[in-house]
């Protein structure tokens, strides 16, 4: 699959769903509805043959051998970073790093350069829409350095109080770290203005990219972000990997995240020096298969074109909003205007939990809980949602299906 930019078009969805082989099974008896994609999205045969042709082809380590096999593993390896680099415009490819995902990310950045440049009364702006992982981090450093954690609230509609924020902005300001968009309400937040005022503060800005690598355009260099972080699984790739952007003079300046073979370029017992970027940050034997075959998802998504597919979905969300909403007894949680697709409610006097067992038994797979946001719960003084987010295969017949099994639950449950 090429990296050319896609042309605008109409997507066949039938086409694509053709492509992911988990789709055509039957849960529970009933052909299976995949609504469950901000926890993770399915993968296509060619990010699956990806796989399959690393361990059964060219399984070896990389960057160290000389041999073929070796040499050919360090070359799909490194064909990733290239294509990491322009997927979101990073001037070099010594500013992609290679991690397990968007929650080793931020702890790459929180850890180095938190502990490194972060000193007491410092303060730390993230926002009310965060992950867990976007807050527990910046709550360890702030503990190791004696900064402290300032939140930007949430509007009604699920939106960021930007006024609010700007009041939070003060010299003392040093990091910001906000989500590109909400896991749990979808929420695309401004992130262009809110890098640009962090900048204007003096503050470095961090960006959660989970929820926004599948679905929209990512452009670094225009955001002008420092860090940006993003999860493969979320955009039609394997687990367990993803990968950090940093600013190069950034990175430079940071002490190494952890410590072993392939992020040093000599050893003594006296003294040790470290690799070039972006080596100093991807300590031991990396994740090798799973970073080559991200290569083919990314692949993907640049073949059908972001616009397109943000187009697809944002038609899915628009559909499902307008028939979930008309439901008796729901509640929906985030109504921000600018979302992904991720629909979030709640049904009066039914437990979440009940209710994504009684689809499950239909084969409708949702996420219910408080989806690692739970001060974003408490915010909305709920327990929890129900939450059903959409990706390029679903369609409209999907969500017909989930409106007929939530109709026929409200009618049993009340």
């Amino acid at each position: 699959m090429t990296s050319s930019p896609a042309v605008a078009r109409v997507l066949d969805v039938e086409a694509i769903r053709k492509q992911f082989p988990i789709l055509h099974q039957q849960v529970n008896g009933r052909d299976l509805v995949y609504f469950d994609n901000a926890a993770t999205s399915q993968k296509p045969l060619v990010v699956i043959d990806a796989l399959i042709g690393y361990y059964k082809g060219y399984n070896a380590n990389i960057h160290r051998g000389i041999h073929t096999l070796a040499e050919k593993a360090t070359k799909a390896y490194e064909e990733t970073r290239h294509t990491a680099r322009t997927f979101i415009n990073a001037r070099s490819e010594q500013e992609i790093i290679f991690t397990r995902g968007v929650t080793e990310s931020l702890n790459l950045v929180a850890s180095s350069y938190g502990r490194a440049f972060l000193k007491t009364n410092d303060e730390i702006i993230i926002s009310g829409l965060e992950h867990h992982s976007n807050i527990v981090p910046w709550q360890i450093v702030c503990e190791a350095t004696g900064a402290v954690l300032r939140v930007i609230p949430v509007l009604e509609n699920g939106a960021l109080d930007m006024e609010a924020y700007k009041k939070l902005l003060s010299p003392r300001t040093r990091v910001v770290s906000v989500n590109h968009a909400s896991n749990s309400l979808g929420t695309i937040n401004p992130v262009k203005e809110i890098i640009a005022l962090a900048h204007a503060a003096g503050a470095v800005a961090v960006i959660d990219g989970a929820q926004t690598g599948a679905h929209v355009v990512i452009d670094v260099q225009d955001l002008d972000c420092d860090f940006y972080c993003l999860s493969s699984h979320k955009m039609y790739g394997p687990t367990g990997t993803g990968l950090l952007y940093g600013k190069r003079e950034l990175l430079e300046k940071m002490p190494p995240y952890q410590a072993g073979g392939e992020m040093i370029k000599d050893v003594t017992f006296a003294k040790t020096t470290y690799n070039d970027l972006p080596y100093k940050f991807e300590a031991g034997t990396p994740n090798i298969a799973d970073v080559v075959a991200y290569k083919y998802a990314m692949d993907f998504i640049l073949d059908l074109g972001r616009e397109n597919i943000a187009t697809h979905e944002h038609a899915l969300l628009t559909y499902a909003t307008e028939r979930v909403s008309a439901l008796k007894g729901v509640r929906l949680i985030g109504t921000a205007p600018q979302k992904v697709g991720v629909l979030s409610f709640g049904v009066e006097g039914i437990h979440h939990f009940d209710i994504g067992q009684m689809l499950d038994s239909r084969g409708i797979a949702v996420r219910t809980g408080h989806h690692c946001t739970q001060p974003l719960m408490e915010c909305f003084q709920v327990e929890g949602t129900v939450r059903a987010s959409f990706a390029v295969y679903n369609t409209k017949k999907e969500i017909d299906q989930l409106v007929e099994g939530l109709e026929r639950i409200i009618n049993f449950m009340k």
